[in-house]
């Protein structure tokens, strides 16, 4: 399975990020909408995003009961989007609903088990009861949402590896938590360049204020896309 790169837009409106994303158009081809964009314009801005052409990866990390996530996928499934996060930390049952709403109502949607934020350190997991190490409780998630049913996982890059090791080959790996060389790590605390991540055998990489802060976004993406092909 090839990588690819995810462009996520920090803002809350398309308005305020469509200048800086018309010129990426057919460097760049999916955009991940998150809980800020989605929460101030809903669905409207979903449907703006793939007009330009754009695929759509709607990361609300659903997790709720197992009917409520059925639900909502049911709802979601009307978007034009390819792929959607849940908390894997909701469970078997949930997840197993949620896979079941997807293969009814977007057989195409991919649906992706959020394991352990990448802002979360051993220490932040302690305070929240788990006393394992955020590697240990990846793969367990991990293990759990595909014999649940997910086909694709969220993690950070140091995960890769040992969910590789463990776990079917087609299961996809989205990964945020990307910097390149000379970029700051911001709120990350598990990072990787987008070449080691794409060795470690991720397929999708999630990168965002580095494009969009650079002087040139499109020199940005394109180096970083160099570097993917560069590592495969």
């Amino acid at each position: 399975m090839a990588c690819d790169l995810i462009l996520v837009l920090d803002a809350q409106s398309p308005r305020d990020v469509i200048p800086a994303l018309r010129p990426l158009q057919g460097t760049v081809r999916w955009i991940k909408v998150g809980l800020e964009m989605f929460t101030a314009c809903g669905p409207d801005c979903v449907q703006e995003i793939a007009g330009l052409g754009f695929k759509v990866f709607l990361d609300l990390k659903l997790h709720d009961i197992p009917n409520t996530v059925a639900k909502a996928v049911e709802s979601v499934s009307r978007l034009p989007i390819g792929m959607l996060t849940l908390h894997t930390s909701g469970g078997r049952e949930m997840m197993q609903w949620a896979v079941k709403a997807q293969q009814q109502h977007a057989p195409h949607l991919l649906l992706l088990g959020v394991t352990v934020l990448t802002s979360t350190s051993a220490q932040g997991l302690a305070e929240t009861g788990v006393p394992d190490s955020p590697e240990k409780q990846v793969v367990r998630l991990g293990q759990l949402a595909v014999e649940a049913g997910l086909r694709g996982l969220v993690c950070s890059p140091l995960e890769i590896a040992p969910l590789r090791a463990v776990l079917p080959p087609g299961v996809a790996l989205v990964t945020p938590g990307i910097r390149p060389r000379d970029a700051k790590a911001d709120d990350q605390t598990r990072v990787m360049t987008p070449g080691e991540a794409a060795r470690a055998g991720a397929n999708f990489l999630v990168v965002g204020r580095p494009i969009f802060k650079a002087p040139d976004p499109v020199a940005a993406a394109r180096a970083i896309l160099a570097e993917i092909t560069q590592a495969g």
